[in-house]
């Protein structure tokens, strides 16, 4: 039965094939950054650090398919854990659709437009540092980003 919406409103975040489940990725860029979790809160701390496997400029994994072999601890997003990611962004796609918000006008998906996700202000393009260029994993937090958990792009 077809209700003329389009695959993301029709169907649940777990009867998604592959291709979908990849297919709502924003390119926003946002998970690929280095947090850090307090201790004592739990509280989530994001930086301006980005994933060494990270483009700035294409907002995009350079090697996804095999970034685990790469980067042990990436985390890979699925049905199962989405709830369990409080430091997904509010803007984010699967959070977006888990919490039965829909796609944003700036989505790809949703405007036809690859750019619109960064013409929007979403995304984190051109606003990064490579995890490589630092001399300790720890001076991340010398680029403390708590703004990239605000209600940016949540229409």
């Amino acid at each position: 039965m077809d209700d003329g919406k389009p695959w993301w409103e029709a169907k649940r975040l777990e009867e998604m094939d592959a291709s979908e489940w990849e297919r709502l990725c924003d390119g926003c860029g946002l998970c690929c950054l280095v947090r850090f979790e307090d201790e004592d809160t739990g509280d989530v701390i994001p930086t301006r650090v980005h994933c060494k496997l990270f483009d700035s400029g294409a907002c995009r994994c350079t090697n996804y398919e095999n970034r685990k072999a790469h980067v042990p601890d990436c985390i890979q997003l699925t049905p199962g854990n989405i709830e369990a990611l409080a430091w997904m962004p509010k803007s984010c796609a699967y959070r977006r659709l888990h919490e039965g918000r829909g796609l944003a006008w700036w989505h790809p998906l949703v405007s036809g437009d690859p750019e619109t996700v960064h013409t929007a202000g979403v995304s984190v393009r051109g606003q990064t540092v490579s995890e490589d260029s630092l001399e300790d994993p720890e001076d991340a937090l010398d680029f403390e980003a708590p703004d990239l958990l605000d209600e940016r792009g949540t229409d």
